[in-house]
């Protein structure tokens, strides 16, 4: 009869916007003190084949707790007033210690093959959905340090707050928040390294042009002059005219090279 009174009393003196606030799955971290209650939704990463977000709803009293359970619409009073919210909450976030090394994994196999140029075409994609997630998580996992800060700080001097326990919880959190913010930092020096690599290849295929082109470059002019259509132009009387053009062309190209090959060596001694 008094739980029944007392989810009575909780149904009556809950806000409707605190509610709305309860059913909402993704609904961000909040710590909100109201005189009959408090209001306390911890929103959390879930890392499975994709990332999700998943918000868990609490009500405090003075002297119980409640848990919304968003399946039935319904409060659910806890066993216990603080310890049992730890509990819930501890095994949310001990699976998101466990699953987010997923992303630590993943962006060390992408440095390993960036430094052996594999998979040079699917990097960006890759780079993309990660930076994607992990400034998702790091944005969330602020906000839910922050909540949690205000919760152990309102409760931290009542004697039945077991305050080791949701310190234990923050520490948790910001432990995730700062590896978040570390991966982060080196998708980063990841991108500035491809680009790097780009960049040099870029360059290679331009000096490789620009070597070919000034190779050419002589010859499409003695062709070209070759081409005219006048008359008086070298080899036109003579049996043996082709092979004079080519043999000029030989020596220009091997002259060019030449030119070439020194120019590149200077560059190098300098």
């Amino acid at each position: 009869m008094l739980k029944n009174n007392t989810m009575l009393h909780i149904k009556e003196s809950l806000d409707k916007l605190h509610l709305e606030d309860l059913k909402n799955e993704v609904h961000p971290s909040l710590f909100d003190v109201n005189d009959e209650y408090d209001l306390l939704i911890v929103r959390l990463p879930i890392v499975e084949d994709e990332l999700k977000f998943r918000s868990v709803g609490f009500i405090i009293t003075e002297e119980y707790s409640f848990l919304y359970d968003r399946a039935e619409g319904e409060l659910k009073k806890l066993d216990d007033k603080f310890v049992t919210t730890h509990n819930i909450l501890n095994k949310i976030i001990d699976k998101l210690l466990k699953t987010f090394e997923r992303y630590r994994e993943t962006i060390a196999d992408i440095e390993e093959d960036l430094y052996d140029s594999k998979n040079m075409n699917s990097f960006i994609n890759k780079w993309l959905e990660l930076k994607r997630d992990i400034l998702r998580i790091e944005r969330i996992l602020m906000h839910t340090s922050e909540t949690m800060d205000e919760m152990i700080e309102h409760y931290e001097k009542r004697d039945d707050f077991p305050i080791n326990n949701y310190m234990n919880l923050h520490e948790h959190i910001t432990r995730t928040l700062r590896s978040a913010t570390l991966q982060y930092s080196k998708l980063d020096y990841l991108y500035s390294f491809y680009t790097a690599r780009i960049n040099d290849k870029m360059n290679h295929l331009i000096y490789t042009l620009t070597i070919i082109s000034a190779i050419f470059l002589p010859l499409n002019l003695i062709v070209g002059f070759f081409g005219i259509n006048t008359s008086g132009l070298p080899f036109t009387d003579g049996t043996n005219g082709t092979l004079g053009v080519v043999t000029i062309i030989v020596f220009v190209s091997i002259l060019s090279a030449l030119i070439i090959n020194f120019v590149k060596k200077g560059g190098k001694s300098l």
